[in-house]
């Protein structure tokens, strides 16, 4: 059984997510903590639980999502995972840090990249990473089909979508990218968003505004 931890991080309360199941193997996603108690906070919950950290994803590579990457990379020995096209992001990032009265370590670059169709597994659980760029050109979201759950980054929130109006976003992209890959998934997978409260797909099919004819424009 699919267990999620959900811990709100740094200035943009950004969604960090710990994946586990039976087996106590778990997954980091999007680690947006970004000082000493924030990174506490998030090691207490993985060892209070006494999970084992397999994997380290990133949705995406904005400054507030891998702010922790450094910390738990070398804590947990692990490197960390996301689509090709965030390093870039990751690296253009760090320069605007100070803008957002940030300090965010460099993150290591990964061992290899994820991209569509691929499976990370841990314990029992298979997530599948499906391509959904728009609001970052090499944002990924993370389905796990046999527990309908999956964490979309910040492609889709309860109401509302990611931004596309920052560098490398595109609305058309983000609405191709919803449409196509999230939409098609059954109603009641329960949506794990980038920021806000969780949601489900259904939900967002018939209530969310962005998604409905001229939504985006």
């Amino acid at each position: 059984m699919l267990r999620i931890y959900k811990h709100t991080f740094n200035v943009f309360q950004e969604n960090t997510y710990v994946l586990t199941d039976d087996t106590k193997e778990c997954v980091i996603i999007d680690p947006g903590c970004s000082n000493e108690m924030e990174r506490n906070a998030l090691v207490q919950t993985i060892e209070a639980h006494g999970l084992k950290p397999v994997k380290l994803l990133n949705t995406h590579c904005h400054i507030d999502h891998f702010g922790g990457n450094k910390f738990l990379c070398e804590k947990y020995k692990l490197l960390p995972e996301f689509h090709e096209l965030e390093w870039k992001v990751m690296n253009q990032a760090l320069d605007f840090q100070s803008f957002f009265n940030l300090e965010v370590e460099p993150s290591p670059m990964p061992e290899h990249y994820l991209k569509e169709g691929d499976e990370i597994k841990f314990g029992t659980t298979v997530l599948a990473a499906l391509f959904t760029p728009g609001h970052s050109p090499g944002s990924l979201s993370f389905y796990c089909e046999a527990e309908k759950v999956v964490i979309s980054g910040d492609v889709l929130f309860q109401g509302s979508v990611g931004r596309y109006d920052l560098p490398g976003a595109s609305g058309e992209v983000l609405l191709n990218s919803i449409m196509q890959k999230l939409m098609t998934l059954p109603d009641d997978v329960k949506v794990f968003s980038g920021h806000g409260p969780e949601t489900f797909i259904g939900v967002e099919r018939r209530n969310n505004p962005f998604l409905q004819a001229g939504g985006m424009n």
